[in-house]
């Protein structure tokens, strides 16, 4: 068993927790700006000692509605400056947040308020009401709705001494959150989080990003706070302090980069997979195209050479910086120099690309379980086509049949209430992620699948499905893919196309501008498109694990049709029944 342990650079006091950081801050640097809050007449500051006020006055108002140490609180919001505040109230209280996703259905909110034995929840919309009152809830606050509201929660002249005294009683062990992670298949699980194991994840992270996250550091961020990664980046933003944005609004994200102009962002692979394409579909619209092509070919090889290109790449790389990186760094708000990205693979060539653009991003890998970093790219030490090192205080080892198993004091303590499923993955002192993957000889870990998602062909052959769905996904006009094949002779793929790059594709190729994805997908020219897609991935494989077939569906997989997670994983088991006639269709039914 191969195993990489790097040691801690920050440890954490028994007395410490997560809200200690908002008193700190409005002590240190009481005028410094830490949040924007959206209102009816634009974006407000709000201050370091504004922070803590208006903490203070919700964490008030919880002991007032008789909310006791380790009670447990649901959340149910987009990502907005109240979800951040509701956060550090109940931390502050002593108390135990349970966030629960805006997109949740009825039944998902019902199972988690009862399965955590919530005794109060804090919602954004009356719909969000209406689904937690189904659960006989009495205690619930509206931030946008009919009341009680979150504003009659607020107690702004009570005594704290109380809530000094709940603060000086919490433990850096003591649960901090229970989040229940959307899963792809079966009922969500609710992950136990102490103070201690997010905390140690956000100190020892920060310190290999702190030429980004800092003081002068800004970050828009937009994807939900009710998952553990963006739940960092806030613990990140509060520790350190640097001026964060919350703004969930997605269709208006260009507009709101350039207004904002963060310096780093948290994001998914999709987003720049995005900027990427739109910048090249442009290009080739507008008759630069071949100009495009080359400078993506000089911002590859630029980052390839590792800070050491010849005196010709330099050249060509300076005169393509004010042709066309400029432009893709302006879609970005023009001071953006890096991103952290996590949930799904960003692809090397995409991470080489917006490298040499000058905007470096920092592939990572986490799970909920694990707080969730588990390794990262930090700013000395990054290797392209990998999630990085371990981080600081955590250990990775690869087990004889490849599952990635991980120990440190960014481990959950188990499953809530659930004590089956915890001893299935806490084992021996090492928690089982379910994932696979391969540490080089300088500890960088690889991720080349899931350990339940392996297919198994009818001739023997054992096939990952990231790599290749992940080498799909890097053409333009690919959104999503599945692999499939379980059983089956050979190989195949689902694929849907982009909406975006689709408009634009049907433009360039004398397409009627009415037409579809679900009228062309036989279409000769858009088949020849997705061929060369599944080309390029089959270069990263075996003959008997590459794709032989793919089928283009009519749409894209969506939330609202429980095909993927919030965090936009797809749920393989949803998509296999209902698309089993394509996929029958694809091996002559």
């Amino acid at each position: 068993m191969r195993e990489v342990e790097v040691p801690p650079v920050a440890t954490i006091a028994d007395d410490a927790t997560l809200s200690d950081a908002v008193w700190a801050n409005a002590e240190r640097t009481p005028d410094a700006v830490q949040f924007q809050r959206r209102t009816a007449t634009g974006w407000e500051d709000v201050t370091c000692a504004r922070f803590r006020d208006e903490v203070t006055t919700v964490a008030n108002g919880l002991i007032a509605e008789g909310v006791q140490r380790g009670d447990r609180v649901a959340l149910m919001s987009r990502t907005r400056y109240e979800w951040t505040l509701v956060d550090y109230a109940i931390w502050a209280v002593g108390a135990v947040t349970v966030p629960i996703y805006d997109s949740s259905s009825a039944e998902q909110v019902a199972w988690i308020i009862e399965d955590s034995g919530a005794v109060a929840c804090v919602v954004e919309t009356n719909e969000h009401r209406a689904h937690a009152s189904s659960t006989g809830l009495e205690k619930i606050w509206t931030i946008e709705g009919d009341g009680p509201t979150l504003a009659d929660l607020h107690q702004p002249g009570a005594d704290s001494a109380e809530l000094n005294r709940r603060r000086r009683d919490t433990r850096a062990d003591d649960l901090a959150t229970i989040i229940y992670t959307s899963g792809t298949t079966g009922r969500p699980k609710g992950c136990v989080l102490t103070h201690r194991n997010i905390d140690f994840n956000a100190a020892n992270g920060l310190a290999g990003l702190d030429d980004y996250v800092n003081a002068r550091g800004r970050t828009l961020l937009f994807l939900p706070l009710a998952h553990s990664f963006a739940r960092l980046i806030q613990v990140a933003v509060v520790r350190t302090p640097c001026l964060m944005r919350p703004d969930a609004d997605i269709k208006k994200l260009p507009e709101a980069m350039r207004e904002f102009q963060p310096t780093f962002l948290l994001a998914m692979p999709r987003i720049f997979e995005k900027v990427y394409t739109s910048a090249k579909l442009r290009a080739h619209a507008d008759g630069k195209g071949a100009i495009f092509d080359r400078a993506e070919k000089v911002a590859i090889a630029h980052s390839r050479a590792d800070g050491k290109p010849g005196l010709l790449l330099k050249a060509q790389h300076a005169l393509f910086d004010r042709l066309v990186y400029t432009k893709i760094r302006a879609a970005l708000g023009g001071a953006c120099e890096m991103s952290i990205s996590g949930g799904a693979p960003l692809g090397e060539r995409l991470a080489h690309f917006f490298r040499g653009v000058g905007v470096t991003v920092y592939e990572g890998y986490g799970l909920t379980e694990t707080s969730p970093g588990v390794a990262i790219n930090l700013q000395h030490a990054i290797r392209v086509g990998t999630v990085g090192r371990p981080l600081p205080g955590v250990t990775v080892a690869i087990a004889d049949d490849g599952e990635i198993l991980v120990r440190g004091g960014n481990v959950f303590q188990g499953y809530w209430r659930n004590e089956q499923a915890t001893a299935e993955v806490l084992k021996d002192g090492w928690f089982h992620t379910g994932d696979l993957g391969s540490l080089d000889k300088d500890g960088y870990l690889k991720i080349t699948g899931r350990k339940k998602e392996i297919i198994v062909t009818a001739g023997g052959k054992n096939v990952a499905p990231a790599v290749l769905e992940d080498r799909l996904q890097a053409h333009p006009l690919v959104s999503q893919s599945m692999v499939v094949g379980d059983g089956r002779p050979f190989i195949a793929a689902l694929v849907t196309i982009d909406q975006d790059a689709f408009a634009k594709w049907l433009e360039s190729n004398g397409k009627p501008a009415s037409a579809t994805v679900e009228t062309l997908r036989s279409d000769p020219e858009l088949r020849g498109e997705v061929q060369k897609a599944v080309d390029a991935a089959n270069l990263a494989v075996s003959r008997a694990e590459a794709i032989r077939e793919f089928r283009i569906l009519p749409r894209e997989f969506t939330e609202e049709a429980g095909e993927v997670t919030p965090s936009l994983k797809i749920k393989r088991n949803v998509v296999l029944k209902g698309y089993a006639d394509e996929i029958a269709a694809i091996y002559g039914g």
